[in-house]
């Protein structure tokens, strides 16, 4: 009989742990069924977005098949549209932009034309002869040169010099109150202690002028200017100063000397000038 109750007993124990095992590999199985069944679900989610690629996908994959240079074009350009709908007030900054755009061209330079035949000096501003001046020219042993020049510097009450003798603005100074230099050393325009030798050929290679009309021109006239000097009368020369302003034609002048190598300085108030005059 106590044999019967260890036997039952034992039985009961092994009942309870198969019921046990049974248990836990069921709810294994459970498991393992459920996270197959969450693993279709996804596949089956993901599956659309593999099958049909989004459209940055697709840009990304156009854009590279154009060249670099077109990209890199098109992003500049996308910078600075994001740029200016950015800084424009209300739609604005289109019209202000638009309206700033064009700019204005850069004065024309006026231009001197020097006739030694003539002796006379002319500005002319858009082929129009602006006004025409008496000067002296250069006598027949210190001759003026001829040719195409530039202003280079002028000044005001300059200091004369020539060689050792340096004078001060005055009455006296043979360069008067006004200088008008060439990118050719000791040559220019200027005003005269004589105004007598205003109109013939008694300087010394230098364009001598009455003093109000010397002062006046260097009104009209500035650095960088070219100034064309002509020893014979040529058919240029000859519409010049053939005729009174009022009536004067058009002129198309030559291009006269570059600048673009010349080198220029700006007005001084006083310099001192050394000069072929004396």
């Amino acid at each position: 009989m106590r044999r019967l109750v260890v036997i039952s007993g034992k039985s009961k124990i092994i009942a309870s742990c198969a019921a046990i095992v049974f248990s836990l590999t069921s709810i294994h199985l459970a498991a393992t069924a459920h996270i197959a069944s969450l693993k279709r679900e996804q596949e089956r989610l993901e599956r659309p977005a593999i099958k049909q690629p989004s459209s940055l996908s697709q840009n990304g994959q156009a854009d590279a098949s154009q060249p670099a240079a077109q990209i890199t074009a098109k992003v500049a350009d996308a910078d600075q549209k994001l740029d200016a709908d950015k800084n424009k007030p209300n739609g604005t900054a289109d019209a202000a932009t638009s309206a700033a755009a064009p700019s204005s061209p850069a004065a024309p330079k006026r231009q001197i034309i020097i006739s030694i035949a003539d002796r006379q000096l002319a500005v002319i501003d858009h082929g129009q002869v602006l006004k025409t001046y008496p000067v002296a020219v250069g006598a027949r042993g210190t001759p003026s040169p001829d040719g195409d020049f530039v202003i280079i510097n002028h000044a005001m009450d300059p200091i004369y010099r020539h060689g050792d003798l340096e004078m001060l603005p005055g009455k006296d100074n043979p360069l008067g109150s006004r200088w008008m230099g060439l990118n050719l050393k000791g040559y220019g325009i200027h005003g005269t202690n004589v105004q007598s030798s205003v109109g013939k050929a008694l300087s010394h290679g230098c364009f001598r002028m009455r003093k109000q009309d010397v002062e006046e021109l260097y009104t009209l006239v500035q650095v960088g200017d070219t100034v064309m000097v002509r020893r014979e009368r040529d058919a240029m020369i000859a519409k010049v100063f053939a005729t009174p302003n009022s009536t004067q034609p058009a002129i198309t002048l030559a291009a006269g000397a570059a600048t673009s190598e010349i080198q220029v300085t700006a007005a001084a108030v006083t310099t001192t000038v050394e000069t072929t005059e004396r």
